[in-house]
């Protein structure tokens, strides 16, 4: 259930969440930009860094959760009004294999839009570098996001 009127343009909706992502001080920390914003999915990238990784050479887990945080949250964002919120209530990352490489892609879509919560899914690819595959799946996430109504 989309709370966005359905007349909302592609152009009209990646302008409203490039405005929001103007507020997201700790995605340009990070480095990560959306890369694809459609209703309900979106698409994040960065490029891997020295100060993204832990102790052994590996993107560090934190920012693996950070980036399906990212995109599950902007999927859901995208299905609500412009004066609306998101915020997660829940978030469940299980790591597959060591982030490495030269690139993250992280996708998240919707599952389900309620009212009140939104029900999101979000993968993490790893792109590059020592992989052993290109795209490796590196995390899975789910995650629960609760819409915050203006007051």
């Amino acid at each position: 259930m989309s709370l966005v009127p359905a007349t909302e343009s592609a152009a009209d909706l990646t302008s409203r969440i490039r405005r929001k992502l103007q507020r997201q001080h700790f995605m340009h920390l990070i480095g990560a930009d959306l890369t694809t914003i459609e209703p309900g999915r979106v698409q994040a990238e960065l490029n891997l860094e020295q100060r993204h990784q832990q102790q052994r050479g590996f993107a560090h887990g934190g920012l693996v959760a950070t980036m399906a945080d990212l995109v599950a949250g902007f999927a859901a964002v995208t299905l609500v009004p412009d004066d609306h919120g998101m915020v997660t209530v829940e978030l469940k990352t299980s790591y597959l294999h060591p982030g490495l490489g030269t690139k993250l892609v992280a996708t998240g879509w919707v599952l389900k839009a309620g009212r009140r919560l939104h029900f999101c899914e979000a993968e993490v690819r790893a792109f590059g570098g020592a992989n052993p595959e290109d795209g490796l799946l590196i995390a899975k996430a789910t995650a629960t996001m609760a819409v915050i109504e203006p007051q």
